[in-house]
């Protein structure tokens, strides 16, 4: 009976002592990894730190030359300003009135805004990057838009790219470039983000109330002198053309999306004119008439509330308070997406206008008027 308890309490205490170099040994392995470990994870931070300063700085020498070739097709505007108030006045350099534009064709079509080049068929100057400047004439101009075309006699110009602005998305990094103050200041590059698509701005002029509709808002610093300068993404592409600022607001400014003025440049480069056909409409988005009659309801379209007398659409019939819906095959959601598609079109061409009336379904012919 002893030695078989004797031989059990020298299993157990063998046991034991395995028991405890085990656990012994655990915690030496988990003291070591809690040591080791912590200089794993900065020695990995470190390396993605380091591969991201090297990214960004890589990213910065792209966009440094991606400004200076579009610096090259940024252009200064400037006129003998009209009299009377206009909200985009600006008395800066006493009586000129300074702006910016684009070169988007290599034989000389600028693109830039109605405010500061001025109506079609009125004369401006226009300040390339090598200094020279140059007499324009504004071939094309939308005071509805505030966008216009101007024509110098050049050739061989560096022409800025043209982007998608259906594709821009929240949150992108933008830049506007511009002469802010005035030629002192020229192609002064400003940079933030998209802050919003859409948007909707009332302004007064001239004691009338206006709307400018399918703004891209950004807190890129535009101020006046930026207008009619391009907003590029970080390819360079143009996405926007800087227009209204907000002056009550802090990094707030919008800019006019591409695609409006798109096919009346292709049209130009292709034939050298354009003659703009209309319908002869003055018509608001939906997210606008909350501001014009909350009593209007209506789910898709854009709502008539002018029709010009003799106009195509008034010789067609239609009439105010219509709710166009489709032209020919293509939805219409926004007033802008018509004006794109009538671009497209040449005087007497023929387009069907699908319209809500009375909530019944109306199919309109149009023949095409120039405007």
């Amino acid at each position: 009976m002893y030695t078989y308890k004797k031989k059990k309490t020298k299993k157990n205490i063998i046991v034991m002592m395995l028991v405890f170099i085990v656990l012994f040994s655990l915690y030496m392995l988990l003291k070591m990894y809690t040591r080791i470990e912590p200089y794993k994870r900065e020695s990995i931070v470190t390396e993605k730190l380091s591969a991201s300063v090297e990214s960004l700085e890589e990213n910065d020498v792209k966009i440094t030359d991606v400004i200076d070739k579009v610096n090259s097709s940024v252009v200064g505007i400037s006129k003998i300003k009209e009299m009377g108030n206009n909200i985009f006045s600006y008395n800066g350099t006493g009586d000129l009135g300074l702006g910016t534009g684009m070169i988007v064709t290599e034989n000389g079509y600028i693109l830039t805004n109605e405010h500061v080049s001025g109506k079609k068929y009125a004369n401006c100057y226009v300040t390339l990057d090598t200094g020279e400047t140059c007499n324009g004439s504004v071939v094309w101009a939308d005071e509805e838009i505030d966008l216009a075309i101007v024509k110098i006699m050049k050739n061989k110009l560096p022409v800025i790219e043209l982007g998608n602005s259906e594709v821009l998305k929240v949150g992108e990094t933008v830049y506007a470039i511009g002469n802010p103050i005035g030629y002192e200041f020229q192609r002064t590059v400003t940079s933030g983000i998209i802050s919003a698509l859409d948007r909707v701005v009332k302004l007064t002029e001239n004691e009338r109330e206006v709307f400018m509709s399918n703004l891209i808002q950004t807190d890129a610093t535009i101020n006046p002198g930026n207008s009619g300068g391009p907003l590029i993404d970080i390819e360079g592409k143009v996405v926007g053309i800087n227009s209204v600022k907000i002056t009550s607001a802090e990094s707030i400014g919008f800019a006019i999306p591409i695609n409006i003025v798109k096919p009346i440049i292709n049209t130009f480069l292709q034939e050298g004119d354009f003659e703009e056909a209309g319908i002869g409409i003055f018509a608001y988005d939906k997210n606008i008439i909350p501001y014009i009659n909350a009593n209007i309801n209506f789910e898709e379209g854009i709502y008539v509330e002018q029709v010009k007398v003799n106009s195509a659409a008034y010789k067609s019939g239609l009439e105010k308070g219509d709710i166009i819906i489709q032209i020919d095959d293509k939805k219409i959601k926004k007033m802008c997406e018509l004006r794109e598609y009538i671009y497209t079109k040449k005087v007497g061409e023929k387009v069907n206008l699908q319209v809500l009336r009375n909530n019944k379904v109306k199919n309109i012919e149009i023949f095409l008027l120039k405007k």
